[in-house]
């Protein structure tokens, strides 16, 4: 992350927060699902399959589906990565949120499903740079690689806080999950509205 602003970090961090946040509600939601987390996913496509439960299985393959639907969206609306093109694809975030958020009041949750990983997909544009994602900001997997391998630079003399930024962008997640969780048990999905508001905030500081 050394090469974005101080300002892009923190956006990153607030945006991992509401990756972890909306992960934690939809895994709490599916029973063990995660809707950003695909890795997670893939591993227990896996497991599903061998076990023999299909319908698990199934319903694994189509939130990944999903998701990669999801970032092809953030892709086309994101564009090249321009500050106005942010904007916009925060904005498609916050519109599927509150459509997830609204899904638990209406009785239809799996409209919830589709709009909360369609969401997560979306997110990971924000940071991208010719056609790339710069920030994977709805995983971490590859963050804590980073911070392992920042670490062997800093023992071998290095930059000893290089590590720190990235390290943040992990705990960023692991703070919003905790509030995801805790929050799904008081409002159910209605507590999306909360990260509906703060995507909403992002959108337009963006501009």
């Amino acid at each position: 992350m050394k090469d974005y602003t101080h300002r892009q970090k923190a956006l990153a961090y607030v945006l991992a927060g509401i990756a972890g946040y909306v992960d934690a509600m939809g895994f709490r939601h599916l029973g063990g699902v995660f809707v950003s987390f695909m890795s997670g996913n893939t591993t227990r496509f896996g497991v599903d399959i061998a076990m023999g439960d299909w319908m698990k299985a199934a319903e694994i393959a189509a939130i990944v589906a999903i998701f990669v639907a999801g970032a092809t969206l953030g892709g086309l609306v994101g564009q090249d990565g321009k500050r106005s093109r942010r904007a916009a694809i925060l904005w498609t975030e916050t519109a599927l949120l509150a459509v997830a958020a609204l899904s638990d009041n209406l009785g239809i949750a799996i409209v919830g499903t589709v709009a909360m990983a369609l969401a997560m997909g979306v997110e990971n544009a924000v940071f991208q740079r010719n056609g790339a994602p710069g920030i994977g900001l709805t995983y971490v997997t590859g963050a804590l690689v980073k911070v392992g391998q920042s670490l062997a630079t800093a023992i071998r003399g290095g930059d000893r806080w290089a590590f720190l930024p990235i390290l943040l962008l992990w705990a960023s997640l692991c703070i919003g999950a905790l509030l995801g969780a805790v929050a799904y048990g008081v409002f159910g999905l209605a507590g999306l509205w909360l990260a509906c508001i703060l995507t909403g905030a992002l959108a337009i500081l963006a501009r």
